[in-house]
């Protein structure tokens, strides 16, 4: 496919007419639903699990569940049973609403149940063991019934404590930033760091039990006068569980020049408990976890191997963690030497790469390190304590996200310490400096000129990572004794792969929900069905392999996929512009999201919840002046001068926050809904305007497609949730929709002049065509599909479908119908969803045909593809592997959503 153009193709807008009249003032009336339909089906739901084994060792899983138009009210109560018909006890919450007022997402918490459970309308059980939260001292105190767990208020400590029944099991929860002034290449200048410690600013609790709760705790790292990259952490609680979930976010707000050594450079970021060790040196315990559940089992004095035999018996009671009988009653040539068997106190497992970890120890600081062993990819998992307790502790997405490391400190005292690093101080600093110098492109015909050679474009001082985030998350589990290596290995599990319940794909589909009949299960009945359901198996294959062939991973791009290949490197364009790191381009997370949808398959689940991850905090700003708006694909994740709409869009993060109710998704979308406000900062077609344009509050020009597919996606989230500000954002989906609707050429008329207080566009008093291959590839169907769904407004579903129905006509037709035609488009076969969509929502036959001709015989994908790979090996490449030459990925993800939406809704009607 070639190169598309400037990812924006919007020109200035026309001078606006006098706003058309309509009834939708902020907030002033109800939204006019859709026509209501006869209630949905109200009845059970059976849920599984995406993995074998069920919850396991974690602490708790909460699913979301979709429900028809009308199955249920608010305020109705659920209950869950297990296979045998025994009560699960279920905490549920509202977590959207139909426009009618009916639940349309409720969300459900359980701490316990394995194997499939049924849903249904009824009142819950009641937890044995209730999580409980008491506010009234000095500490928020959480008792899930086995554990207590004291979260500090403020200061520098965010777990003041962690007790199983009487005994503390650790304290001191606190985060550390180790940052480093200045990085200098090779072996120039002195190293120097320092600490920062976490400093409370917020602590809420936002959910009290009785199944689950959680707690959000805000903050920066301080040192002295300074605060910096701020943190929000939410710690999740369920009933009867000996564990705690945590999820920790930070935001970079630091400063990195180009070119300069000094700067805000993070050597190291952690977690931190103290843990108290109480029992003798011989029964204290190190498990820390290697490749698989595979584990170092040791003890801080260790008793097999010596000179002399204490007893079979002493020393497979060691190495199974168990308490060990009275040195008396060991062999004494052994007991009256102990004093001199060192004891070990320090351990460090360091994830440098994703290919290799080391393990060392020593006694205490200030004596050598000796190497316990290595392997490939560790688990992230560790455990310090001994017969009386111990804690033990994970990292999810360890060596994925690599530089990651473990630390157990001082296990030899009475209090050891224990550090998860998320950015090991072993590595190189973060460098997030941007990576050239600009090459002369000062001017915008200069940096255009730079767009047309690498596919970058380039502005000075725009690639910055102001603003970024990351999100990690981490298991703690509060052991009543070192624990056995089975329950170990379950407990490494659960670090490795966070059990997930989940609805059915019928549920999701018969419930209406993400585009009303825009995904159906796969079916094979027939050959072309077939052939079509063993390309998506292929493609979705192929970039998993990639992943691993060319290792996509680290703390920074874990989740995202490259853009496009070179076939003469047999590489990924990986150093090219805006050909490398994907951030969403023409939508490959709706695809994966699509295909897990349509099938339930965990790995299409755990290949779309890692791109969700990254891609709502990596590409987009969360603070600064373009907080708000996403940064183009490019060679860093925010190198690309392009800040725009749609690679922030909602779009893309409402299925993990609808199937999981995951809070801190929850927090990227509810930022968005002032999102409008960015285009006061920044106009996003500023190097390819032909007139002068000063952007004005009440009168922005805005496109139709990526930008307000953007907009109104986090519009329409926040009013389906009962944000805090739902009453806006319903006034904006639908002042805009009208407004879209009521232009002369509706769609086709490609932008307008958006008036920030009052949420609607000026309708234009002349008609004018301006159509860009890119405004329906960014989530627009999908997200129109389902407005469509939602809100009774003819005018907006003309408007939509008549873009549907002449994107991919002859440019006679397009010109009979709108004066002129369309110019020079691309990305046929990706639009082909459109006609489909629009051949079922008027029933044209010849839509349909049209369909499926685009889909098989334009551009993009087509069955004389050799959907096959050809092997790599050396010297062609760096690693042995497969390639696919013909593959990119916006031919990808338009191939994808293509192939399922058209198989969904015209399936019936393949040539």
């Amino acid at each position: 496919m070639s190169p598309i153009p400037r990812r924006s193709l919007l020109k200035a807008a026309a001078v606006a007419g006098a706003a058309a009249q309509f009834s939708w003032a902020l907030g002033a009336q109800d939204a006019q639903a859709a026509p209501q339909a006869a209630p949905g089906d109200a009845g059970p739901v059976v849920l599984d699990w995406l993995e074998d084994g069920g919850l396991g060792a974690a602490p708790g899983s909460t699913v979301g569940v979709p429900w028809p138009k009308g199955a249920h009210q608010d305020g109705q109560d659920f209950a869950l049973t297990d296979a045998d018909g025994t009560a699960v006890p279920v905490q549920s919450w509202p977590i959207a609403y139909w426009p009618d007022g009916s639940l349309k997402w409720t969300a459900h918490a359980v701490g316990s149940g394995h194997g499939k459970l049924t849903l249904r309308a009824g009142t819950p059980a009641a937890p044995e063991k209730k999580v409980t939260v008491d506010r009234s001292g000095g500490t928020i105190d959480v008792s899930t019934g086995v554990i207590t767990v004291r979260i500090a208020k403020s200061g520098s400590t965010l777990v003041k404590s962690v007790n199983r029944g009487a005994t503390e099991i650790a304290r001191n929860g606190r985060l550390v930033l180790i940052r480093q002034p200045e990085f200098e290449d090779e072996d120039q200048g002195t190293v120097r760091t320092e600490r920062f410690d976490g400093v409370l600013s917020t602590v809420r609790v936002e959910q009290e039990g009785p199944v689950r709760a959680v707690v959000r705790i805000d903050g920066k790292h301080r040192k002295g006068d300074r605060s910096w990259l701020p943190f929000s952490v939410r710690l999740y609680f369920y009933a009867g569980a000996d564990s705690f979930r945590m999820v920790h976010t930070i935001t970079y707000d630091g400063t990195q020049q180009p070119g300069k050594a000094s700067g805000d450079f993070v050597r190291g970021l952690g977690v931190r408990f103290t843990v108290p060790m109480r029992d003798e040196s011989y029964d204290r315990h190190i498990r820390i976890g290697g490749d698989g559940t595979g584990l170092l089992r040791e003890a801080v004095k260790g008793v097999t191997g010596l000179r002399r035999d204490p007893g079979a018996a002493v020393q497979a009671a060691q190495y199974e963690g168990k308490k060990l009988p009275d040195p008396a009653t060991w062999d004494q040539r052994v007991t009256t030497r102990l004093q001199y068997i060192p004891e070990w106190g320090d351990y460090t497992l360091s994830q440098l790469s994703a290919d290799g970890f080391t393990l060392r120890k020593r006694t205490k600081k200030g004596y050598g390190w000796i190497g316990a062993g290595g392997g490939r990819r560790a688990s992230g998992f560790g455990y310090v304590g001994g017969v009386s307790g111990g804690l033990s502790f994970g990292l999810r997405d360890f060596w994925e996200k690599f530089p990651a490391q473990l630390d157990i400190r001082d296990a030899h005292t009475d209090a050891a310490e224990v550090t998860l690093w998320l950015w090991s101080p072993e590595a190189q600093p973060m460098d997030l400096r941007f990576y050239h110098d600009g090459m002369g492109q000062d001017t915008f015909p200069e940096q255009l000129e730079g767009l047309n050679i690498t596919y970058e474009d380039y502005e000075p001082g725009f690639g910055t990572p102001y603003g970024i985030a990351r999100t990690s998350e981490l298991l703690f589990w509060a052991n009543a004794s070192t624990p056995s290596a089975e329950t170990l290995a379950g407990q490494v599990e659960a670090v490795r792969v966070l059990p997930q319940l989940a609805a059915p794909p019928k549920q999701l589909i018969e419930a209406g929900v993400f585009g009303k009949g825009l995904f159906a299960e796969p079916d094979r009945s027939t050959p072309a069905k077939a052939k079509i359901e063993d390309h998506l198996d292929f493609l979705l294959t192929y970039y998993r392999d990639q992943v691993e062939m060319r290792r996509w991973y680290g703390f920074w791009d874990y989740g995202d996929i490259m853009h496009t290949y070179d076939t003469v490197r047999h590489q990924w364009r990986y150093d090219v512009g805006g050909y490398a790191w994907d951030n969403s381009e023409l939508s490959p997370d709706l695809w994966l999201w699509y295909a897990y949808l349509r099938s339930g398959r965990a790995d299409l689940f755990r290949f779309a919840e890692a791109m969700t991850r990254h891609t709502g905090e990596v590409d987009v700003y969360h603070l600064g002046t373009w907080a708000g708006l996403g940064t183009r694909h490019g060679v860093q994740h925010w190198a690309d001068s392009a800040k725009q709409q749609r690679i922030a869009n909602t779009t893309y993060r409402r299925y993990y926050y609808f199937l999981t109710a995951d809070e801190r998704v929850g927090d990227l979308m509810h930022a968005n809904v002032d999102s409008d406000e960015t285009f006061l900062v920044l106009d996003p077609i500023r190097k390819i305007r032909t007139e002068p344009y000063t952007p004005d509050r009440h009168a922005l020009s805005i496109g139709f497609g990526t930008d307000w597919s953007g907009l109104v996606s986090a519009w329409l989230t926040e009013w389906e949730r009962k944000g805090p500000k739902w009453e806006k954002a319903r006034a904006r989906v639908l002042s805009t929709m009208e407004t879209i609707a009521a232009q002369p050429n509706g769609f086709v008329q490609g932008s307008g002049l958006y008036d920030l207080d009052t949420g609607r566009f000026a309708v234009a008093a002349q008609p004018r065509v301006e159509v860009s291959h890119l405004s329906a590839v960014f989530g627009l169907n999908e997200l129109c599909a389902e407005l469509i769904d939602l809100v009774d407004m003819p005018e907006f579903k003309e408007a939509y479908l008549d873009y549907c129905r002449y994107f991919n006509a002859t440019k006679a037709e397009q010109a009979a119908r709108y004066g002129s035609n369309f110019g020079s488009l691309i990305l046929f076969q990706g639009h082909s969803r459109l006609d489909a969509y629009a051949a079922v929502q008027t029933g044209d036959e010849k839509l349909a045909r049209r369909a499926w001709d685009k889909f098989y015989d334009s551009d993009g994908y087509k069955e004389s593809a050799p959907w096959r790979t050809e092997r790599l090996d050396g010297p062609l490449t760096l690693v042995p592997g497969s390639e696919a030459p013909w593959v990119s990925t916006n031919d990808t993800s338009l191939y994808g959503l293509a192939a399922i939406e058209n198989l969904a809704l015209l399936g019936d009607r393949m040539p």
